[in-house]
């Protein structure tokens, strides 16, 4: 068994790398998954523990940790850690810790859907959320659409917003920070959401003609990134129905409030990867993604780290 340090690892990992792992994952047999969501009593902190299984990658099993206050004071808001297990005899393979593990799983289905899903030509991205995951979707997303020239990131604390464009300037990757919201929004061809919110943080009305909307917060029923409007004015697509349309706010209370049904996904990420044609249809049509992750996705990129620390050590 090897530990596999996944915050030393992303400083030097090709995202194309995972999501192209992502993107292969998807094809084939859809593995076996499970989750469970435990929120502290009277506290916004949450503990939840996805699981995976499939014979050819394996067995995994992730536990994170969400403590939004942690922003407050500095801190990481999420911490995890996944055991991989072997899918032939299950004997364990791997420990992989450090926030990034979660951060470049998450990030890289997001990436995975931008480039099924979003117009070729992009070239502005907006970042709502400067939380750990908005450096990661800004290579992430770059790396599937080297198209994008303009960053934008929005947060509620500029100081915050600063900090992680500095961060990706560092890397290359030229960012700007804005309060306006709504112009970040309407300009934005790609919009990414990330945040820990239990209201929707921008308009659907702002949304531009052949925009991709990609939402990673919202992954309670009581929280949720976009409002009516943004679904109703969207076609929907998600990574699985199952983690999605009860137990993520942005569609649960979309279907609540007869904004959508719950046949209104269009496809999921196993769908699409196997027909590419199912995703966006013009270029002008709204495309709106709902990251809600699942142990099939922590399976798949724990087999793909599995595999490139073993190569790395010539095993």
């Amino acid at each position: 068994m090897i530990l596999i340090d996944a915050d030393a690892l992303s400083a030097t990992l090709d995202p194309r790398i995972l999501v192209e792992a992502l993107r292969a994952g998807h094809l084939g047999e859809v593995p076996a998954v499970e989750r469970l969501y435990l929120p502290e009593p009277g506290a916004e902190n949450d503990l939840l523990v996805w699981s995976g299984w499939r014979r050819r990658e394996g067995v995994v099993v992730k536990a994170a940790t969400v403590f939004p206050g942690n922003a407050a004071t500095g801190r990481q808001n999420i911490h995890s850690v996944a055991l991989l297990f072997d899918g032939e005899a299950g004997a364990p393979l791997a420990v992989i810790h450090g926030e990034a593990f979660t951060r470049m799983k998450t990030a890289a289905d997001s990436a995975l859907a931008a480039d099924l899903l979003a117009r070729p030509d992009c070239e502005t991205l907006t970042l709502i959320g400067a939380g750990g995951q908005a450096e990661t979707h800004a290579r992430f997303l770059l790396a599937m659409r080297p198209t994008i020239r303009r960053v934008t990131i929005c947060n509620r604390t500029p100081a915050r917003a600063e900090a992680v464009a500095a961060r990706l300037g560092v890397l290359g990757i030229e960012a700007e920070t804005s309060a306006d919201v709504e112009t970040a929004v309407r300009r934005a061809d790609i919009l990414s959401c990330l945040t820990a919110s239990a209201v929707p943080v921008f308009e659907g009305d702002w949304l531009a003609p052949g925009a991709h909307v990609d939402l990673v917060g919202g992954f309670t029923p009581q929280m949720r990134e976009a409002d009516d409007t943004a679904i109703r004015r969207a076609r929907l697509f998600a990574d699985t129905r199952r983690f999605t349309l009860d137990t993520c706010g942005d569609f649960a209370q979309a279907i609540a409030a007869g904004a959508m049904t719950r046949d209104g996904v269009a496809a999921d990420l196993f769908e699409l990867a196997e027909d590419p044609a199912r995703g966006r249809r013009g270029a002008e049509e709204i495309t709106l993604f709902k990251n809600g992750g699942g142990g099939h996705l922590d399976l798949m990129a724990a087999r793909a780290l599995f595999d490139l620390a073993a190569s790395s050590a010539g095993r």
